[in-house]
């Protein structure tokens, strides 16, 4: 049986904000008033793995809107927050099981959908 879920917790908003902002999983623990231990459990119910993990998911999203917005791949991993290139690649691969290459030709090869008309030529 599965019960609704209710409004967003605030806490979990917060260590979502903390991460994203790059923040380490020791200082935003302690920023929401919770143990490193304690944090992690909490993270696996609402996330499904650890708050290190989340970390790194958010670091690879950040990255891949830049890749997206067709900044080049070492001023992203810069801007991301990556020690360089490579790492990136790297974390797109482990993150995505995606190379950096292959996401950035999938991302552009994307065409928008027409606009006004549900039938096709």
């Amino acid at each position: 049986r599965f019960a609704l879920a209710g409004p967003p917790d605030p806490l979990l908003r917060a260590v979502v904000a903390g991460l994203d902002a790059g923040r380490p999983v020791a200082a935003v623990a302690e920023s929401v008033g919770l143990g490193t231990r304690r944090l992690h459990r909490r993270s696996l119910d609402a996330f499904g793995y650890g708050p290190k993990t989340l970390a790194r998911v958010l670091r690879l999203q950040r990255a891949l809107a830049l890749v997206r917005a067709s900044v080049p791949y070492a001023e992203t991993a810069v801007v991301a927050g990556y020690a360089d290139q490579a790492h990136l690649a790297r974390e797109t691969r482990d993150l995505a099981g995606l190379t950096l290459g292959a996401y950035a030709a999938l991302a552009n090869s994307e065409t928008p959908q027409p606009s006004g008309s549900s039938t096709t030529a």
